[in-house]
């Protein structure tokens, strides 16, 4: 169990995270939705132990240290493969670093996204090298898989086929936590929704309350995000009501 405890966290003086507190268990899908600074990535960036932040983060009990950091893995379209490294090379050391590899995984996706095994990562095009990114995460045998927007610059053929095959693959203790701007795509694959808005977390719900509530992800979201529907008709209505130039 991955849990959070009042995490904050500030950038010069602006609070990034706010109080932060969540448990994520195994066996989880979940989906991290927020605006554009909403703090997702912060938030990830912590329990990864690359930020320092208030608060306590623990796994099952312990804290993240270098003793169990190898349980999580993560995926972001920033990358974080070697560049001039093939795919066969990250397999190799990923085989050294981390002793739950999964060789079998790993070149299964490989197959399955038509990824060249023997060119550099960054002679890739951008979806192959997020496709590369995400396949690393998912093979490096971690129990909690954090992808920060992982499939930018891929079609949306090859994301709904990722989806597919995530599904397909997971073992029943793995966990993902992917912060996406795709709602309605993902919103048949999550289990889980949770919401953050200005560092603050805003909504939590399963799938399966959702369903009682008879309610979707996307209304969930934005009756929490108190989204206006008529934002853009008034809008257009104040365009519209400038004084035109003279004829």
């Amino acid at each position: 169990m991955l849990q959070l405890e009042s995490v904050s966290k500030s950038y010069h003086g602006q609070k990034a995270l706010n109080e932060v507190s969540l448990t994520l268990r195994p066996g989880e899908i979940v989906g991290l939705f927020g605006e554009n600074g909403a703090g997702k990535t912060t938030l990830m960036n912590c329990i990864l132990g690359f930020l320092h932040h208030a608060g306590s983060i623990t796994l099952d009990g312990q804290p993240i240290t270098r003793k169990n950091i190898a349980r999580l893995s993560l995926a972001t379209n920033l990358h974080s493969f070697f560049p001039n490294l093939s795919a066969a090379a990250h397999r190799e050391f990923y085989q050294m670093q981390f002793p739950s590899f999964r060789e079998k995984r790993f070149d299964g996706l490989m197959e399955f996204f038509e990824l060249p095994m023997h060119k550099a990562a960054r002679q890739l095009s951008t979806g192959q090298q997020n496709q590369l990114e995400v396949i690393l995460a998912l093979s490096q045998g971690a129990d909690y898989i954090l992808m920060d927007e992982p499939f930018a610059g891929n079609d949306i053929f090859n994301r709904e086929d990722f989806y597919k095959v995530l599904s397909g693959i997971l073992e029943p203790e793995e966990t993902v936590i992917l912060s996406t701007h795709l709602i309605e795509e993902i919103q048949n694959f999550i289990g889980r929704a949770v919401l953050l808005h200005k560092g603050q977390l805003i909504g939590d719900k399963t799938a399966d309350e959702l369903e009682t509530e008879g309610k979707s992800l996307v209304q969930f979201v934005k009756e929490s995000f108190h989204y206006r529907a008529d934002r853009v008709s008034q809008a257009l209505e104040n365009f519209s009501s400038d004084d035109s130039p003279n004829a």
